[in-house]
């Protein structure tokens, strides 16, 4: 079983910006976002994970348990309800969009291994490809 627990850092990115286009984030925001190299952080205590990510512009948190639903603000400001499953080295987080504000659902599985998680991000038929270097185990 592969360390979930540890530090990365994105290393590559396809096709970031036309996910958060789709997902109704603005183009300052977008930009933003496709410049930025967040460093990723993921603890966990006793039964509960904390993820939290860092870059120069700004720092989210995240705490929760999996199989469990939660509120998430995201980095864009968006409150969607959140979930996380898990399956051997793969987290699936699943963020529900507010429907009333026509807000889109979107999918984020992030695949563990020793050199460090592959996030691939889905929103309706739009796909990006994410890949977080481990920093330290």
């Amino acid at each position: 079983m592969v360390a979930i627990v540890g530090k990365y850092k994105l290393e590559t990115s396809e096709n970031f910006e036309e996910f958060m286009k789709a997902l109704g984030v603005g183009m300052v925001m977008r930009k933003m976002g496709n410049a930025a190299s967040p460093v990723v952080e993921i603890t966990e205590s006793e039964g509960t994970y904390t993820m939290k990510t860092t870059t120069t512009f700004k720092t989210t948190e995240i705490k929760f348990k999996i199989g469990e639903e939660f509120e998430e603000t995201t980095a864009d400001g968006r409150v969607v309800k959140s979930t996380f499953t898990k399956d051997g080295d793969k987290f699936t987080h699943s963020q529900l969009g507010d429907k009333e504000k026509k807000e889109k659902d979107s999918v984020m599985i992030r695949t563990f291994t020793d050199e460090g998680f592959n996030m691939e991000c889905k929103v309706e038929e739009i796909v990006c490809n994410r890949f977080y270097k481990r920093m330290e185990a």
